[in-house]
């Protein structure tokens, strides 16, 4: 008698496989261009490509949910139970052809997989460079493992909010939660490069006034808020409840249910009761998003002008574009109707102020610990 296996493994090895395959290219890349380079120069070359991989899957997930694709393939790890689409063409025919815009399509079941290669692709780097860093330390190079392994750490949770978004339906609080979590991946990567530049030029953090820093610091756990306030926005649909601008809906404060906007466990389209939610309730999303990105600007504009004239005035100049940037595509997203190179470029904008306000914060310290730090070994300068 054939029996059957409780849990079939073959396409999560498959995907596990093809994460390699698509890592080992920028692996040989970096070694081919690096091989004569200082390890710790290797390590930072590694991380700076990983961080550019991880903006660009960033991008592309955003990409994934933006184009309605995030259940194009209804099961996880694989597609109806194999490795790619090829394998399951009878039923994605099946359900394209029982709703032909619905969320099951052979193009976005491709897009949805091609995001999973991506992601795990991108997992494969990160675990390679947390094993190599600990392989350098044991060898005597000044820079900490421990940072490549909490970001180890981290994109398997990553990994895990990916899964739960296929697997409860596009779930509004978890597929913000998985938006920011991409963020934080990106923090923890621009971190360790900050960490091996200082460790192979033995320096430490450049010294800001504590004013400097304080804004730094402040505008940092302003823009996460406002990051979460987007996210929510773009898992509710919540962009065209106010077409206008600065107005929405013809009113400077329109009717708004805040309660029901912002209960977080609920299905998305519904709330916690199982009523359809209320366009006020959609219109409460959207415009507290609007409001803190007031404040958002404002502040980051502070910061901007105070870094100017300092060490950081490269991080000043990107800070500025950046906000400019943020505002044309905000903008444009209620006023166009949420076009996708708009939406994707906001995305993208957000990540970009995330890395830069990190590479910012990690790259300089209050004035008194700038020098403490100068005076400290080199072996002490990337931990």
């Amino acid at each position: 008698m054939d029996t059957q296996p409780l849990y079939d493994l073959s396409p999560a090895l498959r995907l596990m496989f093809m994460g390699v395959a698509i890592a080992l290219g920028p692996l040989a890349w970096v070694w081919l261009r690096n091989k004569g380079q200082a390890p710790a120069r290797r390590l930072q070359a590694l991380t700076l490509l990983t961080l550019f991989l991880t903006f660009d899957l960033v991008l592309f997930g955003a990409f994934t949910r933006l184009t309605d694709s995030g259940l194009g393939c209804p099961d996880w790890p694989g597609c109806y139970g194999s490795a790619s689409p090829s394998g399951a063409q009878a039923q994605i025919s099946q359900a394209q052809a029982a709703m032909p815009t619905g969320p099951v399509t052979h193009a976005k079941a491709w897009v949805e997989m091609l995001h999973r290669y991506f992601a795990t692709g991108v997992g494969v780097l990160i675990m390679t460079l947390a094993a190599v860093t600990w392989l350098q330390r044991k060898r005597g190079v000044a820079v900490s493992p421990w940072w490549p392994t909490a970001t180890l750490a981290w994109v398997c949770l990553q990994g895990a909010f990916g899964a739960l978004t296929v697997t409860m339906k596009l779930f509004p609080a978890i597929v913000t939660l998985h938006l920011l979590g991409g963020l934080v991946l990106l923090a923890l990567l621009c971190r360790q490069a900050v960490a091996y530049e200082q460790a192979a030029r033995a320096v430490g953090p450049v010294p800001i006034t504590p004013a400097q820093r304080a804004w730094l610091a402040a505008a940092f756990a302003l823009l996460w808020l406002q990051v979460a306030l987007g996210g929510w926005v773009s898992t509710n649909y919540a962009v065209l409840a106010c077409t206008e601008f600065p107005t929405c809906q013809g009113s400077w404060w329109p009717a708004m249910d805040f309660a029901q906007g912002f209960e977080l466990w609920r299905q998305l389209g519904k709330t916690g009761a199982g009523e359809n939610i209320t366009f006020a309730a959609l219109t409460a999303v959207h415009f507290a998003h609007r409001l803190l990105a007031y404040i958002v600007v404002a502040a980051l504009a502070v910061v901007a002008w105070r870094l100017r004239q300092g060490p950081l005035r490269i991080q000043a100049h990107w800070i500025g574009g950046l906000v400019l940037w943020q505002f044309a595509t905000g903008l444009s997203n209620v006023v166009l109707g949420w076009p996708l190179v708009a939406a994707i470029s906001h995305t993208g904008g957000a990540a970009a102020l995330v890395v830069v306000l990190t590479w910012a914060l990690c790259e300089s310290a209050s004035a008194r610990s700038a020098l403490m730090a100068a005076h400290l070994p080199a072996r002490k300068l990337s931990t």
